[in-house]
């Protein structure tokens, strides 16, 4: 047995508390160390082998939504599919009868012209009813410049008319009839009064694409003679196109009616300048049925021959209803051919400034007294003033002329 060292002894019997007090500090922390090793927190730690997917979560995910999406697209496939099987069939969808036609925007066009189109229609289930080809029908309608047919659950149709705008009154051989600005003519309205010229020169046989150009022209000229405020059309009776180079107008005067040669241009400066000579004209003519203002160094009055425009006689029935639309009766009654000891053509040429000519106009007077100011181009007047040559013109007074 070893023997022990006296240090080694002394120390056993004569320990400090302080040592005492650490020994049992150092197993204090062996104890924990150990309870650290074995807690539950730590083996939570550790890598636990799992089993792995074959697809990633995010590829996985969009399969799942894009099979809910299939599956309530053919939930909804299949339901449609039984809602059209049940609306092909059941009752609720029929159209019984003309109350279940609505209709809007009718002023001229009658429910009898819709019904027309749309009465086979009744009892039949509004799915069937080809909505396309019935405003194709509808549009046939003179009056109709578009139509719209809508279907409505159960039982309904729903129809919307936009009318066209008529612009003049056309006579068509014996019949009055209203016309649009593209040239589609109308019956006329027994709804609605309205105040415009009756166009001359259409035929009812010629195509729209004939009578488009001339419903052109009559725009541009209605145009002009409204632009300065004055509302000249207004004034006007008719307005022959049978010239598309020459626009004649009958003025709506309560003295007589007068012919106003126009032309093809400048309407309105042409019309003023017969408006400023009428009452001056109608001073030196017996009887003033024409000016001819298309050249622009000269007016020719009473240009026109006897009997030169003549329009077929209309009907009393024809006549009562064009008046009650608001046709002027100067155009319905038939215009006598005028004698020919009436016609007065004669040259005016303006006395002015070449600068001045399209605002001043004069005229040299046709008289015996000042034969090479004058020029007569009607032969018959010319034979005549040659036979008497002491006797002047009835419709001018001697030595005096337009001025």
């Amino acid at each position: 047995m070893g023997r022990k060292s006296g240090s080694t002894i002394q120390e056993e019997l004569y320990s400090t508390p302080d040592e005492t007090a650490r020994e049992e500090l150092d197993d204090a922390r062996l104890l924990d160390l150990d309870a650290e090793k074995e807690s539950p927190f730590l083996r939570a730690q550790k890598r636990v082998p799992a089993r792995r997917s074959p697809l990633p979560k995010k590829t996985a995910a969009r399969l799942v939504w894009a099979a809910l999406a299939i599956i309530v697209a053919a939930l909804a496939a299949v339901g449609a599919s039984a809602f059209y099987r049940y609306g092909e069939h059941s009752w609720r969808f029929r159209l019984n009868s003309s109350d279940d036609i609505e209709m809007s925007g009718l002023t001229n066009v009658t429910r009898a012209q819709i019904m027309e189109v749309m009465g086979g229609d009744i009892g039949r289930n509004i799915f069937y009813i080809p909505l396309s080809q019935r405003q194709k029908q509808l549009d046939q309608i003179p009056w109709v410049e578009s139509a719209s047919v809508m279907r409505f659950t159960p039982n309904r149709i729903r129809i919307e008319i936009h009318e066209r705008t008529p612009v003049a009154f056309a006579r068509i051989g014996s019949k009055i009839l209203l016309v649009d600005a593209g040239g589609v003519l109308m019956d006329l309205s027994a709804r609605k009064k309205y105040s415009f010229p009756v166009v001359v020169g259409m035929n009812s046989g010629e195509p729209i694409s004939s009578r488009a150009p001339l419903m052109k022209i009559y725009n541009q000229l209605v145009g002009e003679l409204d632009s300065g405020g004055a509302h000249y059309s207004q004034d006007l009776s008719e307005v022959d196109l049978s010239d598309p180079e020459d626009a004649k107008v009958l003025t709506n005067d309560s003295e007589g009616e007068v012919v106003v040669h126009l032309g093809s241009a400048h309407y309105l400066e042409r019309f003023k300048i017969y408006i400023t000579h009428l009452r001056e004209w109608r001073q030196q003519f017996q009887k003033l049925e024409s000016v001819d203002l298309r050249y622009d160094r000269q007016i020719i009055v009473n240009p026109d021959l006897p009997g030169s425009t003549r329009q077929p006689p209309v009907s009393l029935a024809v006549a009562k209803a064009a008046i009650s639309a608001g046709v002027k009766r100067a155009v319905l009654v038939e215009r006598a051919p005028a004698k020919p000891s009436a016609q007065r053509v004669i040259a005016v040429k303006p006395a002015i400034s070449r600068a001045e000519k399209s605002t001043h106009w004069h005229k040299h007077a046709a008289v015996k007294h000042n034969p090479p100011k004058s020029r007569v181009t009607n032969a018959a007047l010319t034979d005549k003033v040659k036979r008497s040559p002491k006797k002047p013109s009835p419709a001018i007074s001697k030595g005096k002329g337009i001025r």
